[in-house]
């Protein structure tokens, strides 16, 4: 590893934290503006400075600015291959000087858009790797922007040289600019499958994800600091530019049993959210292509698909979002029929607040004082809420 990343210890002992004061826990029962029509789904959301929201719905294959308050949208540009088109928009995420970035996945291209939307530099979404151990590509899809514009990502840990799936991922921070990609820490990666079938000269080797079991979560604030959540004691470490980390306490949590519902309801939204990246070789060039959503095997087939843990970990992975003040989202796991419980920690790890949403709620972005959420209805369309938050 990098010396620069030399992991120094900035707090001391950690401890279990005590249970929040009243005052310190609000419940957002009533959403404050709902949008009058759906989206097949929200995939990016973006509070411009005017208020307005910028929204990538990837399977319906539209860039949209909306009007909360006026209950208007207006599409941005256009279906297709050319330089100002896109194809199952995705992420979006603010660059400096307010230029946008809009991952679009149909087109396998990063898009980097001026604040009039018209679209300048584009970078591959599968891209050559700098940096040994990455089987040299990178497949740069951001979870997170820093406010230089270095985007943050995931590289899987795939498979040993034994052949034996590795059990950890690397946080990775690269640089557009420069084309450098630095390690920024190891998380744990979801409990995993590995089964072979075949002869020796024609073998097939199948990986299956074990839904709901632990695994580390992890975000990218603006200033450079990346907050991991650690799995095996529910703990928040922040990993700051200079290497140094803040490690902050333990957490109590009781663990949630898996029911039927709550597989049903993970088949579900991996059939509405799933990324799937097929890869293949044509004249001994490498191709990719990118989708997210569709079908999915619903009900008791898809359910034995899989193999369930007895109880959830203690927080949802990909429910971790930070705020416009530095403060740390972490989505409780939770039963589908409750509320949405989320923890919300600061700069030093500690749980400061927490804050219930509606059941079905997942946060799409937030803005000034606000929370945007989305939540779908009995035909799979989502419906796009704001919610107040307290200061």
């Amino acid at each position: 590893m990098n010396p620069k990343y030399l992991i120094m210890l900035a707090t001391g002992v950690a401890l279990h934290n005590s249970p929040l004061a009243a005052q310190q826990q609000q419940r957002l029962a009533k959403a404050d503006a709902t949008f009058s029509e759906s989206f097949s789904t929200v995939r990016g959301l973006l509070e411009l400075d005017d208020g307005k929201l910028l929204i990538s719905d990837g399977l319906g294959q539209a860039l949209m600015l909306v009007d909360l308050d006026a209950g208007t949208a207006d599409t941005i540009g256009r279906v297709g291959g050319g330089p100002q088109e896109y194809r199952a928009p995705d992420g979006l995420w603010p660059l400096p000087g307010g230029s946008i970035l809009l991952v679009d996945l149909g087109n396998g291209r990063l898009s980097v858009m001026n604040s009039a939307f018209e679209v300048g530099q584009t970078y591959p979404i599968m891209g050559a790797s700098t940096r040994p151990g990455f089987g040299g590509t990178l497949i740069r899809i951001p979870r997170g922007v820093d406010g230089t514009g270095k985007l943050y990502l995931q590289a899987s840990g795939g498979m040993g040289p034994d052949g034996q799936l590795r059990d950890s991922a690397t946080v990775v921070r690269w640089d557009p600019a420069t084309d450098q990609v630095d390690t920024v820490a190891m998380v744990k990666e979801q409990d995993r499958e590995l089964s072979t079938s075949g002869s020796p000269n024609n073998r097939n080797v199948s990986v299956s994800t074990i839904p709901l079991s632990p695994r580390d979560g992890w975000a990218a604030s603006t200033d450079g600091r990346v907050a991991l959540v650690r799995a095996g004691d529910y703990s928040v470490q922040w990993m700051h530019p200079d290497g140094t980390i803040t490690q902050g306490p333990s957490n109590r949590y009781d663990p949630v049993r898996v029911g039927q519902a709550e597989k049903e309801a993970w088949v579900d939204q991996l059939g509405r959210n799933g990324l799937a990246i097929s890869m293949m070789i044509q004249n001994g060039q490498r191709r990719a292509s990118f989708s997210r959503g569709g079908p999915s095997s619903r009900g008791q087939s898809g359910v034995d698909s899989y193999s369930w843990p007895d109880a959830m970990p203690a927080f949802d992975a990909s429910g971790i979002r930070i705020d416009p003040n530095g403060i740390l989202w972490v989505q409780r796991s939770g039963k589908v029929d409750a509320e949405v419980l989320f923890d919300l920690f600061d700069e030093q790890g500690n749980m400061v607040k927490q804050v219930t949403l509606p059941p079905g709620r997942e946060i799409v972005g937030f803005g000034k004082g606000v929370v945007y959420t989305a939540t779908a209805d009995e035909f799979d369309l989502m419906w796009l809420e704001r919610f107040r938050v307290e200061s």
